[in-house]
Order: C-alpha cells, then structure tokens, then sequence
C-alpha cells in the first residue's frame, strides 16, 4: 500500500477549511481529512502512470535533428530550418493496467480492474468512484491523445563561429494536439573534429561532436473533480523535461549527397506539476500548492541511448534532409533549411 507524505499539512489546512465551513461534526471532520489526503495520494499515482509515456516520448522527439551534417562551415555562416517531427507513438505505452489494490480513494465502478489509456493512448474512459465525506466522488479517467502518430512543427537555426565550433539553436510556441499542447527550446553547440584529420576529410568523411541542452514541456487535461467542497482544480498536468545531451555524428558525401550516423546519451530531469485553473476549494485550501508538494515524489531521472541515421539531398543553398532517431523509441525528423 501507498503510503502518503506531507499529511501533516493537508490535514491542517483541510481542518481549517472544514471548521470554517461547518459542514460537518469533529467526527466527520477527521473522516474527511483522510479522505482528502488518499484522494491527493491516487491523483499522483494516476498521474505517474498516465504523463510518464509523453514525456519519455517528448525526450526523443528533442534529441533529433540537432547535427545536420558534421562538416566545418565558414566562419559566420548562417542557416535557418523549417523541422517536423513525425512521432509514431508505440502500443506499449499507449495503455497501462489499474486495478482496486491501486488507490486508497477511489475504486473501479465496474469490475476490480481495467485497462486504461495513457496520454498517448485512446479515447476510451474507465468511471472511478470514491467517497469525501458523506457524498459519492465519481470521475471518468483521462483521455488519451489517439493518435498512433504525432507530428509538430519547429524552427532550428545555427551560425558557424570560431574553430569549427557552431551554435545551433531550436524553438517550437506551443503545438496544440489532440488533448494536449507541446513545446520545446533548446541550444547547442557542435565541434568539428575531422578538421584535425586532413586525410580524412579528402575521402568526404567528416565527424563533429555535440553537446546541447533541451527543455520540454507537455501538457494535458486531467482529472475534473467536483465535490461538496468545490472543484479541485487538477484539470491539467504538465511534464517538464530538462535533458542534457552528448552526441557523436560522421557523414560521408556523395555529390549532392551526404548520408549521416550517430549515436546519443543524454540525461532527462522530468519534473510534474498542476496548472490552469484553480479549483473552487482554493478560496479556502490551497490545494494546487499541496499537489505540487507532493508531485516531488514522482519527479525522475531518465537515461536514453539513441542512434541516427540521416540523408541529405543539397540543393545550392536550400538543403533537405531526414533523420531517423531509434532506440526504446522511434522518431523521423524532416527538414528543409536554408544557408545564408
């Protein structure tokens, strides 16, 4: 059984609210405050099971396409590209299993267990019941996005600086999905490393190292709660990604062409908290603020190695090209950018 943290400060601030609105006896009171706090206890397990695909996916989808080729660019030259990432979302992570033994507040409405979607699986919903106070709590579980693939635009730009060096920067405003909304904003810079092997480089092979720093965010509406003592306010969660990132590429040209390998590891710090509108029981409790708290103890550490495979096709300053990141999963990036 889950235990839950910080019960000290839910049953305090509920039990000023509870007193000051005199709903119920002392009794009722303390029968309240535990409900209250397995309610905030299920909210983060549900929670953990649900976001945690999206935002493992969200990390690859920031992992790709940083190096669009290795080689040594001239000293202030300019490139500006259009990316789209084409996610295919995989039928693992689309759902997961819930059954009684799992939550504290609520309980299954029919059957003691079920399959349920996560953010990135289907529409279909379960009804979890529950009890606070003397009055029934019944909510229909998240829906998920319902889509086997997901595809978001964003810009990459880079500049050519001292030595081989680059520095390469991306930016997405916030892409509306089906039930959620994504963005991401990064930057990086590439070293040339083939400059050092003059041989190397006359068979058209180059190599370039990366190190590049990335932040996600995706978000989704939640659980919509109503009480006896107001709405809760959990109607959208959202998963932070910090991922830093070490990467390795080589390429090699054929005319017009360049076919390019790579392989990353990078470390993700995912962090979840509630946003948008509070719920009607803040006029009393604070009760975003509490989960929030509490969402600390589901935050994780994450660490992915991917590979890449790319082709590249010039044409003059216009260049197009697509990368295909795999691991635990996989992630086309198609783009076209210009070179000033």
């Amino acid at each position: 059984m889950r235990k839950s943290t910080h019960r000290v400060t839910i049953k305090g601030l509920f039990a000023i609210f509870l007193c000051f609105t005199g709903r119920a006896a002392a009794q009722s009171n303390d029968v309240a405050i535990q409900q209250i706090g397995h309610l905030i206890t299920d909210a983060l397990f549900y929670c953990d099971q649900y976001v945690t695909p999206a935002t493992d996916a969200a990390i690859y989808q920031a992992s790709s396409g940083w190096v669009t080729s290795p080689k040594k660019r001239e000293l202030w030259d300019v490139s500006l590209g259009l990316h789209t990432n084409v996610f295919f979302t995989p039928g693992r992570d689309r759902q997961f299993y819930i059954e009684n033994s799992d939550f504290e507040f609520f309980r299954i409405e029919e059957g003691t267990s079920a399959t349920v979607p996560s953010s990135l699986g289907s529409d279909q919903q379960v009804h979890l019941v529950g009890t606070l106070g003397d009055s029934p709590v019944t909510l229909e579980t998240p829906e998920g996005m319902n889509m086997e693939v997901v595809a978001y635009p964003y810009l990459q730009a880079s500049v050519a600086l001292w030595g081989g060096t680059e520095l390469i920067a991306k930016y997405s405003t916030h892409v509306k999905l089906k039930k959620s909304e994504y963005q991401v904003y990064g930057f990086g810079l590439k070293h040339n490393l083939s400059q050092y092997f003059p041989s190397i480089e006359l068979n058209n092979i180059y190599f370039a190292v990366l190190a590049g720093y990335a932040n996600e965010d995706v978000s989704f509406s939640f659980l919509d709660i109503t009480t006896d003592y107001g709405t809760l306010g959990i109607n959208t969660i959202n998963g932070i990604v910090d991922t830093w990132q070490l990467q390795l590429n080589g390429s090699k040209g054929f005319g017009r062409w360049e076919a390019m390998g790579g392989f990353i590891v990078n470390t993700s710090h995912v962090k979840y908290r509630v946003s948008g509108e509070k719920g009607t029981i803040e006029e009393i409790l604070p009760l975003q603020d509490v989960l929030n708290q509490r969402m600390e103890s589901i935050y994780k550490t994450r660490v992915n190695y991917i590979g890449e495979a790319a082709i590249k096709y010039n044409l003059g300053k216009f260049n197009i090209q697509t990368i295909f990141a795999f691991g635990k999963f996989a992630n086309t990036n198609i783009s076209i950018y210009y070179t000033f």
